[in-house]
């Protein structure tokens, strides 16, 4: 571990300040100073310029020796030169020490490297160390400075012709920066800062040259929500605008596909990318901080070019297609095997995936590899990669390591059993572009090493044709794409490295001396199975398929909610949410819980007690849904809790089959008959025609009331009193009627029919009595019908 004090701006630990203090008592004490005396020299031992105070554990004052002057190199034109070529190296010196450096100059300093491994060690390397940088170009060839000030930042450049550099016969020459300069603590030229890179030297084309496969991946994190296919027009719904920002010039993405496009890399894209962009070219929201109400998108311009963009990009070209979302593999292996159902996810969203990349780019993609988390494998991962299709595994040398004792890098290509192939990355090369390459400084480090290990690769074995395949990491940033370019196109000039795509370095003769032997479970790496995604994960995953199966049976447009729901689903499950377990867990809460908002849209209506005063009634029971779209296939169960005092139908239950328009309700009515008073509970509860249940259950009481003797005393007593009303109204009628045929005077002959005048009541005799019975009786009311409807 690096001291504190080896970095600008760090302060030493109290711990440190304390033992500092120490170490300068014991050497005021005159009986331990010739113990612990330092030297008026460079310690035979330390570096040079470092004192024993530097060089004791734990005890640095400041930055001594080579560590004094931080020296960066920010630019080294150009990356791979040729004979006729002037090597420019630029970049800033900083006095990190206390002192003034005085006599200061910067100057090149070449050494020959002869394997991999060397360069490994010298990229290492922080420090000056005689014997392996080589002797100092010197002459004109040196940027001087009277002084460097502490804390001061100055520039330097330097051009030295090639044929002026110590180069001799093709390969990879260590680039030293050297400053060297003296200060009054250590009045001597020394060498008080040095930085390490690279030169490769191929001034003619190779006669083999090293076929390379690099990957150009095209990836991203979620950026859609579950609300996605949730109203009429599925708009769908963004979690921000983070994926425009990608898009736009400068962005992520938009990087990653200007620079692709210029060279020869096999494509790699994930299909959810393609669906959320292509998402954005037509109307769509985001969602707002406060996750319940959204805002429209407004960058559908900004979509369409960067889709059109990479039409154009890819056209010609090789695509892998990975699997919607693209899946974690290493996970489905690990802990997801273990929930059944869990691998079903990715036959199907590898076949989803090439459909979406057809679809969208025009272009007919290959499904036949798959891509572990950093090519890690073992056997389970293999038969998880292969179990939906694929039949070639991008692994890493880092993973599937040489057993042999090769002199050289083999071939990518090795078959490892059961028709399958791996594809071996490797894995010096794969990772030359992670960490911060912002700087200028990291950028031209990484860019030269790569080259170089590229160049050692080649110069292993010149007359063996080998095919390397570099796989990078999987979200490059801006400025890592960008030196990703700038590498590649040094290689452009094919004076060793000529490209090829990945699906023919999968059918390349492999190396018969090269490891075949997948890795055991037990050497999966530590730190990538920390990443995974849990068990419960899986778990949770596993329950919202279900809920989905369960509920897309009562709908009438299905491809609305199971086309949505299965690619967030696909979604729960990508490698993307390696290293953020928090955001993956939200992920997967937010569509189960909307996937269960959605379910609820079709419910029962809870409903209060009913009262029935008779002895048969029927009982609604409403059903809403409040979703856009009709829903059938549902059957509504009403029970009772007890069959002899109340039936539903004929016996316990009663079901009946409902269909319901998309924004309406229903009421469905059920007969009931009661056997005794009192209440009964009963239970609603909708069911799918396979005999799930469907939502809550609804629960309310029938309260059934007797009709008593009493009451019915009553009505017969009414009954009886209309009866007499009537009767007593039909005599006093009769009895008038006779009266008058009494009183009636009598008529002579002629009057009549026969010639007499007939009898008739004088209508105008003010001394008859009128008739006040009505000429009919009233029609009496059937006293049967005595049943009571009850409709709630």
């Amino acid at each position: 571990m690096a001291e504190a004090a080896d970095f600008p701006g760090t302060s030493p630990s109290p711990a440190r300040r304390w033992l500092r203090r120490t170490a300068a008592l014991l050497v005021g004490t005159p009986l331990l100073a010739g113990l612990l005396q330092v030297p008026a020299g460079p310690a035979a031992h330390a570096e040079p310029g470092a004192t024993a105070a530097s060089t004791m554990p734990g005890v640095k004052a400041d930055p001594t020796g080579s560590r004094t002057v931080d020296v960066s190199v920010d630019s080294l034109t150009p990356t791979a030169p040729g004979e006729g070529d002037t090597v420019t190296v630029s970049g800033t010196v900083t006095n990190n020490g206390k002192q003034t450096v005085t006599g200061a100059q910067v100057g090149l300093r070449v050494a020959p490297l002869n394997s991999r491994s060397a360069i490994d060690s010298a990229a290492q390397r922080t420090g000056f160390q005689p014997g392996s940088e080589g002797t100092e170009v010197g002459g004109k060839y040196v940027d001087k400075f009277s002084r460097l000030a502490p804390g001061v930042r100055q520039d330097f450049s330097i051009s030295v012709p090639a044929k002026e550099l110590p180069l001799g016969a093709e390969g990879v020459y260590q680039l030293g920066v050297a400053l060297t300069g003296q200060s009054a603590a250590q009045p001597y030229s020394q060498v008080l800062g040095i930085e390490h890179t690279f030169l490769p030297w191929q001034p003619d084309a190779a006669s083999t040259k090293t076929k390379t496969t690099y990957l150009w991946p095209l990836t991203s994190t979620n950026h859609l929500t579950a609300k996605t296919g949730s109203d009429e027009q599925q708009t769908p719904v963004f979690k921000n605008d983070d994926l425009a920002k990608e898009l736009a010039t400068g962005g992520r993405l938009e990087q990653l596909l200007s620079l692709g496009s210029s060279l020869d890399v096999t494509w790699v894209i994930d299909p959810d990318l393609l669906a959320s962009v292509e998402a954005m070219t037509k109307s769509y929201r985001i969602e707002n901080p406060d996750g319940k109400s959204t805002r429209a998108g407004k960058h559908q311009t900004l979509a369409n070019q960067w889709l059109n963009s990479l039409q154009s990009a890819v056209k010609g070209k090789k695509v892998v297609a990975l699997p919607f979302a693209d899946p974690d593999l290493a996970s489905l292996a690990h802990t997801g095997k273990a929930v059944s159902g869990s691998l079903g996810h990715l036959r199907e969203a590898t076949e989803v995936g090439a459909d979406a990349v057809k679809a969208i780019l025009q272009v007919k993609p290959s499904t036949d590899f798959a891509w572990p988390a950093d090519g890690a494998i073992d056997p389970s991962i293999v038969d998880v990669a292969t179990s939906a299709g694929a039949h070639t595994v991008i692994a890493r040398s880092d993973s599937l390591r040489e057993t042999g004792g090769l002199s050289y890098t083999p071939s990518a290509a090795r078959p490892i059993g059961g028709g399958t192939t791996a594809v071996v990355a490797d894995a010096r090369l794969s990772t030359a572009f992670q960490g911060d390459m912002t700087g200028a400084e990291n950028s031209t480090l990484a860019v030269q090493e790569f080259l170089a290990q590229s160049l050692m690769i080649n110069l292993q074995d010149p007359d063996r044709q080998r095919n390397i395949v570099v796989a990078p990491q999987r979200m490059p940033t801006a400025s890592q794409a960008q030196t990703m370019h700038k590498a590649l196109s040094s290689l452009g000039d094919e004076k060793w490295s000529q490209p090829q795509d990945l699906a023919a370095a999968a059918k390349a003769k492999p190396d018969p001396d090269a490891t075949t032997q997948v890795p055991s479970a037990g050497s999966y790496p530590a730190a990538l199975r920390k990443q995974e995604l849990p068990q419960p994960a899986f778990e949770a995953i596993q329950n919202t398929q279900s809920r989905l199966k369960r509920f897309q049976v009562i709908l009438t447009e299905k491809d609305r909610v199971v086309t949505p729901f299965g690619r967030a689903i696909d979604r729960e499950m990508s490698t993307s949410w390696r290293g953020r377990p928090a955001q993956a867990k939200a992920y997967r809460d937010s569509v189960g819980s909307y996937l269960k908002d959605l379910t609820r849209q079709v419910s029962l209506i809870q409903r209060s007690d009913a009262k029935l005063s008779g002895r048969s009634a029927t009982i609604p029971i409403s059903v809403q849904n409040n979703l856009v779209q009709d829903v059938e296939h549902l059957v509504l169960r009403l029970s009772s809790t007890n069959p002899t005092r109340l039936k539903v139908g004929d016996g316990q239950f009663e079901e009946k089959q409902i269909k319901i328009a998309g924004g309406h309700s229903q009421s469905v009515k059920f007969t009931t008959t009661a056997n005794a008073n009192g209440p009964v509970p009963v239970y609603a509860q909708l069911y799918t025609e396979d005999g799930e249940p469907y939502g809550d259950v609804v629960r309310f009481d029938v309260n059934v009331t007797e009709v008593t003797p009493a009451v019915m005393l009553v009505i017969a007593g009414g009954l009886l009193l209309l009866v007499l009303a009537g009767f007593r109204m039909y005599t006093q009628r009769k009895r008038a009627a006779r009266k008058r045929a009494e009183e009636a005077p009598d008529t002579g002959p002629g009057d009549g029919p026969e010639g007499g005048s007939g009898s008739k009541p004088d209508e105008g005799d003010p001394e008859q009595p009128s008739d006040p019975t009505p000429d009919t009786a009233p029609e009496s009311t059937d006293p049967s019908d005595t049943g009571e409807r009850v409709e709630r």
